[in-house]
């Protein structure tokens, strides 16, 4: 069955279509997006009614957090999507890259629920022969995600439509490609232990107890979460600037999406030096 696509103007010549439900690589993403809220359902229920912890905090503090993460970040691409006409959504690197990140997001989140129910780790634990096994199963899921949002990206710079605003068109692709490598590369220094041993903590009480107001980010030490967070909402920063520049700025669009850019990467770097001195975040 396919409904006819909707239509809203952000300004004058420039149109967001959205995509038919005959769009599959659209519908991969709100499959995944449907088994992230189931998830994270019965998890909140868990956080409410279960007190054992974790690095002192909630052992469902984190599965929670990953499932509202992942959650933005397949939304994000979703939406992003109908910036590419229907012919480039059908092609295989498309429906390849959303294939990718559905499982590889909903296989990521089942192992997280598992071990929190387990009061284990799931993350920088390799205590036991089969977690041993696991974790690095799990990181390469997690780059698959981010590599998918990465290839989307990089088919919206290539092949984006034209007739829509320059700004979210290249805030969408640069957002998705920069957010995307720079998420790699900070998880990949918190999972291999270059700057301190492997984890978020970098000098400090190796504790999550007592962080900052929802993100938990340590306020005694050096915390490689922070960067790590700016990098991946990359991905969602760049595509509003851009929807703003269309709408209020438009002969500055490309410009302003550079300048956005270059902010993002001296954020995250700014936050990476910090985290690796052992300086808290606030």
């Amino acid at each position: 069955m396919t409904i006819a696509s909707t239509d809203f103007s952000l300004s004058a010549g420039t149109e967001y279509r959205f995509p038919s439900l005959s769009d599959r690589a659209r519908d991969l993403l709100l499959l995944a997006i449907g088994v992230q809220i189931a998830f994270l359902i019965p998890s909140a229920i868990a956080y409410a009614a279960d007190d054992r912890l974790l690095n002192d905090v909630s052992v469902w503090s984190k599965p929670v957090k990953f499932q509202l993460s992942i959650i933005l970040t397949l939304g994000t691409v979703a939406l992003l999507l109908p910036l590419l006409d229907e012919g480039a959504r059908a092609t295989r690197t498309v429906r390849g890259a959303s294939f990718a990140m559905a499982i590889s997001s909903t296989l990521e989140i089942m192992y997280i629920v598992i071990q929190a129910a387990r009061g284990r780790a799931s993350h920088f634990n390799e205590a036991t022969p089969l977690e041993a096994m696991l974790y690095p199963v799990m990181g390469v899921g997690a780059v698959s995600i981010v590599a998918g949002a990465f290839v989307i990206g990089w088919v919206i710079w290539r092949h984006g439509r034209t007739d829509m605003g320059a700004g979210l068109r290249s805030g969408a692709a640069w957002g998705l490609m920069i957010g995307a490598v720079l998420t790699v590369i900070t998880a990949g220094v918190m999972s291999s232990g270059a700057i301190a041993e492997p984890g978020h903590w970098v000098g400090g009480i190796r504790s999550d107890a007592n962080g900052l107001f929802l993100v938990g980010w340590s306020r005694i030490g050096g915390d490689l979460r922070v960067p790590h967070f700016f990098a991946t909402h990359i991905m969602q920063g760049l595509p509003i600037l851009g929807l703003l520049l269309d709408r209020f700025a438009p002969s500055r669009a490309r410009i302003g999406i550079w300048a956005g850019a270059a902010a993002g990467v001296l954020v995250v770097a700014a936050t990476f030096i910090q985290a690796a001195m052992g300086v808290p975040f606030l």
